[in-house]
């Protein structure tokens, strides 16, 4: 019997299909079959989410977020997930709280990264992910440098975030502006680009750039899948 895996989703549940589908895909993809591990999914409210987030209210979030790991813990889950990027923040005193597993979107990710030799990246995402330590400190104990946009550039990544693609709204403008600024990491040193909010895959897709990006949600989901087959 496989391990059942958890995905504590909704944050927002444009990328919490994404983790959904690929699990599904990929297993059937390796295997030919229709068998692959039970999943359940807890998807919260994302607006409480986000209104915590603009007052950083991250107590409230914790709290939360604990709640949503429980119910998966209560349902049989072997292991989880959280399927965001910004709530790793929060990662180490989660799984200090929870007698689960919970695999880590930023270790997965260094993972990603190391196979492919690179010792610097880009990373874009929500402004807690690109500005508050925890996603550089966590690369860099991987031996992986990280370069970030300008304030300018954040503040446009994030508007497009929160009012388009939290709601599958999907502009040429929008993907244009963004693969401006992964030049302009590239042209830093970047020699990858981290799109470090799970709903920019949604956006910016390999074919869109000839820089490598690193699909944190693909990447993610990847893991718990190879976690749970094992």
């Amino acid at each position: 019997m496989y391990k059942k895996i958890g995905i504590l989703g909704g944050l927002t549940p444009e990328s919490t299909i994404t983790y959904y589908m690929h699990i599904v895909h990929k297993y059937h993809e390796l295997y030919g079959d229709h068998g692959y591990p039970e999943t359940i999914i807890v998807g919260v409210s994302f607006q409480q989410y986000e209104d915590w987030m603009m007052k950083e209210d991250w107590d409230s979030i914790e709290k939360a977020l604990l709640e949503g790991l429980k119910t998966l813990k209560r349902a049989g889950c072997d292991f989880a997930v959280i399927a965001t990027n910004t709530m790793h923040i929060l990662f180490e005193k989660l799984q200090a709280q929870i007698d689960m597993p919970l695999i880590s979107i930023v270790d997965a990710t260094a993972e990603a990264i190391k196979e492919e030799g690179f010792k610097k990246i880009g990373l874009i995402g929500t402004g807690f992910s690109m500005t508050k330590p925890f996603y550089r400190e966590g690369l860099k104990k991987h031996g992986i440098d990280v370069v970030i946009p300008n304030e300018e550039d954040r503040d446009y990544i994030v508007k497009v975030i929160f009012e388009e693609l939290s709601i599958g709204k999907l502009t040429e403008e929008s993907r244009k502006g963004y693969l401006k600024i992964i030049d302009k990491l590239v042209e830093q040193g970047a020699e990858g680009i981290v799109l470090g909010c799970t709903e920019i895959p949604l956006l910016i897709r390999q074919q869109d750039t000839d820089v490598k990006v690193f699909d944190t949600a693909t990447v993610h989901a990847e893991k718990a899948l190879q976690y749970a087959i094992k």
